[in-house]
């Protein structure tokens, strides 16, 4: 996952939980030994009590924009549990005891929006759209205090895309 700034979106998403709604919010971060082109991984645990380990062993949801952390974190995603998985990335998918949600993430970052590197923020609006863990007024605010000046208007346009894409995906509007 290294290149899509996706350990960015979970600091997004911790700090739109524990500074915005006021939840309990921790986010953890690591890489793979390669300098560039490993994976990374972003945990990020949110709930109404403190928050006691900081490592996700058992997440409710996994996003894999990669066959390589599709494969490697999907056995950790405890039953009942939902897998996002970039459908132009991740050809093979293993069905389990969750639930797989398939979004073309960085297709849309590219051709929709112009722009490949805001497929994490994407991600973080259809995480936001599926999961409703943090108000969506939250996690805009988050996202534009950490925006670059001058990008704020391509990330919103980003976030609410990723609220389309699951809206498309579950037959809404």
């Amino acid at each position: 996952l290294a290149g899509l700034a996706l350990i960015l979106a979970g600091v997004i998403l911790g700090e739109a939980a524990s500074i915005f709604d006021g939840k309990c919010a921790v986010q953890t971060q690591s890489y793979g030994p390669e300098a560039r082109g490993g994976m990374s991984k972003s945990d990020v645990i949110i709930g109404d009590e403190e928050i006691d380990y900081p490592k996700a062993y058992r997440p409710d949801l996994l996003l894999a924009l990669t066959q390589a952390s599709f494969n490697g974190y999907v056995k950790d995603v405890k039953e009942g549990g939902v897998v996002v998985y970039d459908i132009g990335l991740v050809k093979e998918v293993k069905e389990g005891a969750y639930r797989l949600i398939g979004l073309p993430i960085i297709e849309t970052a590219t051709r929709g929006i112009g722009k490949s590197m805001v497929a994490n923020i994407v991600s973080l609006g259809a995480i936001v759209e599926l999961t409703g863990i943090v108000t969506k007024e939250s996690v805009e605010k988050s996202l534009l205090g950490r925006a670059p000046r001058g990008t704020e208007e391509i990330n919103r346009k980003a976030l609410h895309a990723g609220y389309d894409l699951v809206r498309k995906q579950q037959g809404g509007a």
